[in-house]
């Protein structure tokens, strides 16, 4: 348990001591676990932990089922982790509820790169703009393979009318993390072009997203 680490190294004091961001992920995680077992100490539980998970990044697609099947980790424990994972993703996505304005790709890869980056499937993201590039919206258009007749224009536009939009920029992630487009990529992101210069709603950038790491359609010349 976690008394039987020295005093001075236990993860709550040197919390208090030296501040969060000093501390490892094992010791952020002992914290939230609490206690260890009568086998094992709390910092040795919260390793095996980290350990199931190639990456940490991992935990935030973590399910229940996952967590108690780590041997030491019961439905309250599991729990805890949950929502630590979830109050950490709602504090990361934040930004969206002030006006983020988008100046450049990296912009809006930097906007949506830690909700995107560790997905398993492929999202298609929308970020509907104002006249000065703020993001007024973000909207989820589809998940799955990317395909044209699947994202198609209308979804995406009618939603940028409903919201009198200056200007869109399209998002979707690489599961497989290099973010390289393929001929779907910009077959669609053509279409999207042309549909939002005959509505006046100009398409920004199309970014593809992968292991933290991006590419711009538009820098690449494909718009």
């Amino acid at each position: 348990m976690i008394r039987d680490v020295h005093i001075a190294d236990r993860p709550r004091e040197r919390l208090v001591n030296q501040g969060a961001s000093a501390l490892s992920n094992q010791e952020l995680i002992a914290i939230l676990l609490r206690t260890g077992s009568k086998q094992e100490s709390v910092l040795h539980l919260a390793n095996r932990v980290l350990t199931h998970f190639e990456q940490i990044q991992e935990m935030k697609n973590a399910t229940i089922e996952e967590m108690v099947a780590i041997h030491g980790i019961g439905r309250a424990k599991a729990v805890q982790l949950l929502a630590a994972v979830e109050l950490g993703r709602r504090l990361s996505s934040k930004q969206t509820d002030t006006k983020f304005t988008i100046r450049s790709p990296k912009d809006a890869a930097s906007y949506l790169m830690a909700d995107m980056t560790s997905l398993k499937q492929e999202h298609f993201v929308v970020l509907f703009l104002n006249i000065k590039n703020q993001v007024m919206h973000r909207q989820t258009i589809f998940v799955g393979s990317l395909n044209a007749s699947i994202v198609h224009p209308r979804e995406i536009f009618r939603e940028a009318v409903r919201r009198s939009s200056a200007s869109i920029v399209c998002a979707h992630n690489h599961p497989s993390g290099n973010p390289a487009p393929s001929p779907e990529d910009i077959d669609v992101t053509k279409r999207l072009v042309e549909a939002g210069s005959i509505i006046g709603i100009e398409l920004l950038d199309h970014v593809i997203i992968g292991d933290h790491q991006f590419i711009s359609l538009k820098e690449k010349g494909f718009m």
